[in-house]
């Protein structure tokens, strides 16, 4: 089964379930950051931790992703205890069809977050450095702090490649395409919106959630995604579409990322920037310390991405991309849920 699909529901919530969240988000994309009342999943590692969760917690997830508490593109952030020594807090990534093992938006906004709430042992000036181990491994961030005020957050992801390069699938609905297989935490197709018939200036979320749903399916089915260091990894988050302006340039380059069930990312998508990022590098079209500009064709919000340093991920050459964006805070909320509200469990309206 793939990662991104979760399990049948369990039985595993209780009567008396009160679970507190902070709301924020990045570019527009939601982070739901879950502080209490979910129960702690067992794990020696924060991958570990996932799947326990979807095993045997996954009524949670749809409690909180799913209506009536969220919507189709909710997104959630759990935080959990890290395993990792030099980790400050762990995470697991919730979405509308399951789990994912890295996602950028979030630790922008997890990153704030622990600043603000004292998960840090300290904050610092001009910037102050975090570790959070997330589900693909420890990501390193640096939260901007003028003393007063938090504000934007860049982050150095685990090694990028790619995985495949102009590999031709061929996609119900549009022929042979071309596309690019790259990581960058996650493993994504990245597909130029020309070679699907689209222009993400005028094409509506809905058409592109579609044709990328398309592609991941090709993709899935006709070609192998794997992991040279863990088998845990060895899944297809989603497909981005972009405007295919792929060389250096000084104007920034769109893109839309569709993942899990057909959710759409309002953000530029950080993991999708670091997998970007990579294969432009890959085809020498960016390099060693470049600021690309890459933005959102849902919201018109901006990250940055630069690699930084060059370096292996079990065999192929990798990059470490930093990428940098600014996320907000909404509010807060107390969920609870009653034994007899069966709707209350969670459901999608398509």
């Amino acid at each position: 089964m793939s990662r991104e699909n979760s399990t049948a529901t369990t039985d595993d919530l209780h009567d008396d379930v009160t679970i507190r969240t902070t709301e924020m988000h990045t570019s527009g994309e939601p982070v739901r950051i879950i502080e209490s009342g979910f129960p702690h999943p067992v794990g020696s590692t924060v991958l570990e931790q996932l799947d326990y969760t979807r095993q045997h917690l996954d009524d949670y997830r749809r409690l909180l992703m799913l209506e009536p508490r969220g919507h189709f593109d909710m997104f959630g952030a759990l935080l959990v205890k890290p395993k990792i020594a030099e980790a400050d807090i762990g995470v697991i990534f919730l979405h509308n069809n399951g789990y994912s093992n890295m996602c950028g938006h979030a630790v922008i906004a997890l990153a704030r977050y622990a600043v603000d709430k004292g998960l840090v042992t300290s904050r610092t000036c001009p910037e102050t450095k975090l570790a959070i181990e997330c589900p693909c491994g420890l990501v390193r961030a640096f939260v901007q702090f003028d003393g007063e005020k938090t504000g934007s957050v860049r982050f150095r992801s685990v090694p990028a490649f790619v995985l495949e390069a102009d590999v031709v699938v061929d996609v119900e609905g549009f022929g042979k395409v071309k596309v690019d297989i790259s990581y960058g935490g996650v493993f994504y197709a990245l597909v130029s919106a020309k070679t699907l018939a689209l222009n993400l200036n005028t094409a509506c979320a809905r058409d592109v959630a579609y044709a990328a749903d398309a592609v991941s399916a090709a993709v899935k089915s006709q070609v192998e995604i794997s992991h040279p260091e863990s088998s845990g990894l060895n899944y297809l988050m989603g497909t981005i579409v972009t405007d295919g302006q792929d060389r250096f340039s000084e104007d920034a380059t769109t893109n839309i990322c569709i993942f899990a069930d057909r959710q759409v990312d309002r953000a530029p998508c950080g993991s999708g920037v670091t997998a970007r990022v990579a294969l432009q590098h890959h085809k020498a079209l960016i390099h060693l310390g470049q600021v690309r500009r890459f933005q959102s064709g849902t919201t018109g919000g901006i990250f940055t991405g630069k690699v930084v340093e060059e370096t292996t991920c079990g065999g192929y050459k990798s990059v470490i991309v930093e990428v940098s964006g600014k996320a907000f805070y909404m509010g807060s909320n107390v969920f609870t849920w009653e034994a007899d509200d069966q709707l209350g469990r969670g459901f999608l309206v398509r």
